[in-house]
Formats: C-alpha cells, structure tokens, sequence
C-alpha cells in the first residue's frame, strides 16, 4: 500500500480534484469516472459523489495507495542546511 500525505491549501478540496492533484487520475474526466464505478473509498466507506467535499483528517483510497489529508501549514517544509 502507498501512502501519500497531501496538505491542503484551504478548508478542503473535492474528490475528483484531489485524484487529479496526487496523480491517481491523469485527468478530471479519469477521475470522475472512477468515483462513478465506484472505486473510491473515502475513511473505509465507497464514495460516489464526484465533488465531495473533503477535510483534513480523513483518507481516501484507490488504486492500491492511500492518500491522507493534512490541513495547511501541517507538513513541514524540507529545509536546507546551510553553513
């Protein structure tokens, strides 16, 4: 299972958006039409609604990867040491 952590930029992002923004869905039109053949999970449960509104804390599931939903500012940026 691959495990991919996303940091929201606002209060959430919709379900077709995030399958395109991870690159779990090369396209919109892809990843509208996975939700419809129902083959997206979101916190263990099938999610047919292409739009859903999705909130930090929850996890959605397909293709054989996990992607968890961080609010924004959570994941640290990487930092350069400098000397």
């Amino acid at each position: 299972m691959r495990w991919i952590d996303f940091e929201l930029r606002g209060d959430f992002i919709t379900l077709d958006r995030l399958l395109k923004a991870t690159g779990l869905a090369e396209t919109g039109g892809q990843a509208k039409a996975l939700v419809a053949e129902g083959k997206v999970q979101v916190d263990g449960r099938d999610e047919l609604r292409k739009s859903c509104k999705l909130r930090a804390g929850q996890v959605v599931a397909v293709h054989g990867a996990r992607v968890r939903l961080h609010p924004p500012g959570a994941l640290a940026p990487a930092t350069s040491a400098t000397s």
